[in-house]
């Protein structure tokens, strides 16, 4: 079912789980929570995300998505904050393992991929790196304010392409194992939260196409370029693993 978004003032009359979003954009963050949110059939109130929205600011507590707002709690918006949430208000179907080393497995994977510092941050940042040299990349406007927001250190700037190619390379790896072993996911035999991080993260590459994901044309511009170390390390099993997880667990077309 499409996401019907509200206001701010509609979201907060309403009981139960409320979730801001950033709109436009196949956020990894917040696509990846609303497909947790989707396999576990929690139903949610959405709002999109307006960056100069005052009263949305002083409801959810900062200017950013996802932030997650059940009934009278504080906000949450760290990913595994919000993946821990989800379980505790559906456990079945469970997204981190019953198993202490395989549930450890599904966090470090997802840990790798949404986390400061890991893959999708850093791959925001070697986009941010193309921006400023004139290579592409996002908006002016856009690459200063996630320069700023994220961290862009120029000093280490030449080393985000080289970081996010080795992290791709270990995600391939890790699918391969585990395509050798008979399973499609990355822990065990069934889905867990490493799938649909991975899954959502796979737009910040190669967008899905415009039937399936209707987003801001700058950004899905932005989020094609790839430069040759990068293209390296985007084995197909990456993509042939997302689609596998759109085609059986996720929802499209995306509701951006």
């Amino acid at each position: 079912m499409p996401v019907h978004y509200v206001s701010v003032e509609e979201a907060k009359q309403c009981d139960g789980l409320r979730m801001v979003v950033v709109g436009g954009v196949p956020s990894l963050w917040g696509e990846a929570a609303k497909g947790i949110l989707h396999i576990k059939r929690i139903p949610w109130t959405a709002v999109r995300l307006t960056y100069d929205d005052e009263a949305l600011v002083a409801w959810a507590g900062q200017r950013s998505g996802p932030v997650a707002l059940l009934d009278d709690e504080p906000p949450v918006s760290n990913w595994q904050d919000i993946l821990l949430l989800a379980e505790r208000l559906a456990p079945d179907p469970a997204l981190l393992p019953d198993t202490a080393d395989a549930r450890e497995q599904a966090l470090e994977i997802s840990r790798g991929i949404c986390a400061s510092g890991g893959l999708g941050w850093m791959r925001r940042l070697q986009l941010v790196q193309a921006s400023f040299l004139n290579q592409g990349g996002f908006p002016e406007r856009v690459a200063k304010y996630l320069a700023a927001k994220y961290g862009y250190e120029a000093d280490a700037a030449d080393s985000y392409s080289s970081r996010v190619a080795e992290m791709l390379g270990g995600l391939s790896k890790r699918l391969h194992a585990q395509r050798v072993a008979g399973s499609h996911y990355y822990v065990g035999g069934s889905v867990t939260a490493a799938d649909i991080y991975s899954a959502c993260l796979m737009a910040m590459f190669r967008p899905l196409p415009a039937p399936q994901c209707t987003m801001n044309e700058s950004t899905r511009q932005a989020f094609e370029l790839v430069d040759a170390v990068t293209e390296e390390a985007l084995d197909p099993i990456l993509f042939e693993h997302r689609d596998w997880m759109y085609a059986q667990h996720l929802e499209l077309p995306l509701s951006l």
